[in-house]
């Protein structure tokens, strides 16, 4: 059978130390009576007590006494930066068919290869917004693409025609000089 373990002190057993009345503990952990009072550098009897026990006691607050000025000269008008003005609906829309990004993607799609979420959500948004611009300047595709094929050159003999005709447009100039 196992042994019984008791709280009772034996013989034995090492004493106790006699108890203690609590106002004569040494309360451990705590400093007590060091440093001044709780706001003691805001009572102003105090401060007034020690200037006139002192000849020139230094006042116990900290910090400059020199009068701060709360209200900034207005030597400098600020400058406000000029706005770009407006772009015209037409110049948007140039801006965004000239961009290299979306021309570059664009020309991906083309090749056949498969745009990341953040480039394909991009394109759309661009995509959108182009036609949204053509639609508030009543261009159809068919009118851009027209626009299109005028410009561009059918073949080789038109090339040449079209320098052909400069060099007649040269001399003529040249001619009548």
């Amino acid at each position: 059978m196992s042994r019984k373990k008791t709280r009772k002190i034996n013989e034995n057993g090492p004493k106790r130390q006699p108890r203690t009345k609590k106002e004569d503990r040494v309360a451990i952990g705590k400093k007590q009576n060091s440093g001044n009072k709780a706001g003691s550098r805001h009572n102003e009897k105090q401060i007034q007590q020690k200037q006139s026990t002192g000849t020139q006691v230094k006042d116990p607050r900290h910090g400059s006494k020199k009068p701060v000025q709360l209200n900034l000269p207005q030597t400098q008008a600020v400058e406000k930066k000029p706005k770009a003005p407006k772009m015209s609906d037409e110049q948007k829309l140039l801006k965004l068919e000239e961009d290299p990004r979306l021309n570059s993607l664009l020309d991906q799609l083309e090749e056949g290869r498969e745009l990341n979420a953040a480039d394909q959500t991009w394109l759309e948004k661009q995509l959108t917004e182009i036609e949204r611009l053509m639609d508030r300047l009543g261009i159809t595709e068919a009118d851009d693409l027209d626009h299109v094929m005028k410009t561009t050159v059918a073949s080789d003999d038109d090339l040449l025609d079209k320098f052909e005709s400069g060099a007649d447009l040269l001399k003529q100039y040249q001619d009548h000089d």
